[in-house]
């Protein structure tokens, strides 16, 4: 007796993603996985008495997104807090934050998200002052986009004890003022998390940057809250099409939270989680790393990584550069680990058998970083690591050879690009200085050089929509006349939100493609995707997503 598929799609435009079959017509599930793809009539003869047929209309059926680089936990709760996004000037900022402390009475610090640099307008810095003019009582404090740096009045000042300054150690500051005290600048976490700890989640959201650790007394109600907000965050990821998540902060809170979720049947989404190496641990944590990796190991939930910073951001001035920036010459930051200790910490994950991601921003800590893989090569020998570099931002073109080189994977956001859709140019471009454009966000020159390529928003430093960040990565044009031509095309974005992304994380055996038992990790969208004009992929919305042979969501 034929088997009969639980779920068919049909009259669609699928793209599969698998070079040997790229297109078809109808896509047939059972269960969990990929019973058979082709043509309408070939799939139709699969229905039975209590197959759903879903009729696509002509639109785009493809694998689900993979999201490579996120932060699920800090992104969940930007569901409920204040968004700046799009905001600009004092007055509309004023009524923003003010209508805001109106709606959240009782929250001890108010916390605000996706301020721009130039909130205020070009050459005009937001300080203290600024922000107490708006609320002169209450502790408030608001993240750029990047989180790297935020600002803060002067009541959470005081409340976190920063208004008189702080050592909070190499590579983060607070920013002090000519009369003594702190103008409401903070860069970097180990600066702005003294204010955030005081709101009233306690600053669990950011532990997994933070610390790598987990929070102290959690109390039953609070750990229920943390566990619907996630659930929330990830039912919108699902919303975005999105099946798989790779997660860029962690800690065993996290992935235990998750664990619960999954039990229950109610994770919509594959995650995996990394074990979050941090400069001032002891080499020896990593074996830690390694016993997440053998206890969170289903295709659903895993923590099988190591993450490490290297640096900060260009707008703050907090990422290590080669050569000073072009805004203060003598100035070029310093990593978080020095090369040594970056050496051991790269040798010792890639003896145990792990992946390691290392967010580096400036052409030094690429630099850095492509360095100690190769001296984890040379100590273990050549494996098929897949170790990779988050970001990448700026790089010296003598490097970019040494990705397809080393087996180094560049994981970029083309939504990131300065006067895209989500970050305006300065100060930027500025502290860039012209000779870096050409190798800045260099997408097409990574990929054209060899290196594997996958993408992700970094939500919620942005957006979290992919297809919002691919119409990033097929429209940019050049700062300058004669810069390279960064864009990508629309098949190469795709294949690096799906297969690529898969790939990454050593599953392309089993999802990444549509093709027959692989796992049913699908998206429909609104339209066909390949005929959309370039400037308009961003209006492309998912109107199906099924995960593991779930749907985890339907468009009403």
């Amino acid at each position: 007796m034929a088997q009969h598929a639980d779920i068919i799609i049909r009259n669609a435009k699928l793209l599969t993603m698998d070079e040997t079959a790229p297109h078809a017509e109808a896509i047939a599930l059972s269960g969990n996985t990929i019973l058979s793809i082709g043509t309408d009539a070939e799939i139709d003869s699969l229905a039975g008495p209590s197959t759903r047929v879903i009729d696509a209309k002509g639109a785009t059926v493809m694998p689900g997104i993979n999201e490579a680089h996120m932060h699920i936990f800090m992104g969940s709760l930007s569901l409920q807090q204040l968004s700046l996004y799009g905001v600009r000037g004092f007055e509309a900022m004023s009524e923003a934050i003010k209508a805001y402390a109106a709606a959240n009475p009782d929250e001890p610090v108010l916390l605000a998200q996706s301020a721009d640099y130039t909130i205020l307008g070009a050459g005009e810095e937001v300080t203290r002052h600024h922000l107490d003019q708006i609320l002169p009582d209450r502790p408030f404090l608001m993240y750029a986009p990047d989180h790297h740096t935020a600002w803060a009045n002067t009541a959470a000042l005081k409340l976190a004890d920063l208004l008189n300054g702080r050592d909070v150690g190499v590579g983060n500051e607070v920013v002090m003022g000519d009369d003594g005290l702190a103008t409401g600048e903070l860069r970097e976490t180990n600066a702005i998390s003294p204010v955030v700890q005081l709101a009233s989640t306690g600053g669990r959201e950011g532990l997994g940057i933070l610390t790598g650790g987990d929070p102290d007394n959690v109390t039953p109600e609070q750990r229920a809250g943390d566990r619907a907000m996630l659930k929330r965050g990830l039912d919108y990821c699902a919303s975005e099409g999105i099946t798989s998540v790779q997660n860029f902060d962690g800690n065993l809170y996290q992935l235990e939270l998750m664990e619960e979720l999954l039990q229950a049947g109610e994770l919509p989404v594959r995650i995996r989680i990394p074990f979050h190496m941090k400069n001032f641990m002891d080499i020896g944590m990593l074996e830690t790393a390694a016993s997440w990796k053998q206890r969170f190991a289903s295709d659903m939930l895993r923590g099988d990584f190591v993450k490490v910073f290297m640096d900060g951001v260009i707008d703050s001035q907090t990422a290590y550069m080669l050569e000073g920036y072009a805004d203060r010459p003598d100035f070029c930051c310093e990593p978080l680990f020095t090369p040594q200790a970056w050496e051991a910490v790269a040798v010792k994950a890639d003896s145990l058998g792990l992946q390691i991601a290392v967010h580096a921003i400036g052409d030094a800590a690429v630099r850095q970083t492509l360095d100690g893989y190769q001296a984890a090569a040379k100590a273990n020998g050549a494996r098929d690591s897949r170790h990779r570099i988050e970001h990448i931002e700026i790089i010296d073109p003598s490097d970019v050879p040494r990705f397809a080189e080393l087996g180094v994977v560049a994981s970029m956001q083309p939504v990131h690009v300065p006067g895209g859709s989500c970050f305006p140019l300065e100060p930027t471009i500025h502290r860039l200085g012209e000779a870096r454009f050409p190798y800045a966000y260099a997408w097409r020159t990574m990929k054209d050089a060899g290196a594997r390529l996958v993408f992700a928003t970094d939500w919620p430093i942005s957006p979290v929509s992919p297809f919002g960040c691919i119409q990033n990565a097929l429209t940019r044009k050049p700062w300058k006349d004669g810069d390279p031509d960064q864009r990508m095309t629309l098949s190469e974005s795709l294949h690096a939100y799906t297969a690529e992304g898969a790939w990454v994380e050593f599953m392309e055996d089993r999802k990444g493609q549509l093709k027959p038992g692989y796992l049913a990790d699908i998206v429909m969208l609104n339209q066909d995707i390949e005929a959309c004009p370039l400037d308009k992929v961003a209006d492309v919305k998912p109107v199906l997503t099924i995960c593991d042979g779930r749907i985890t969501y339907e468009a009403a």
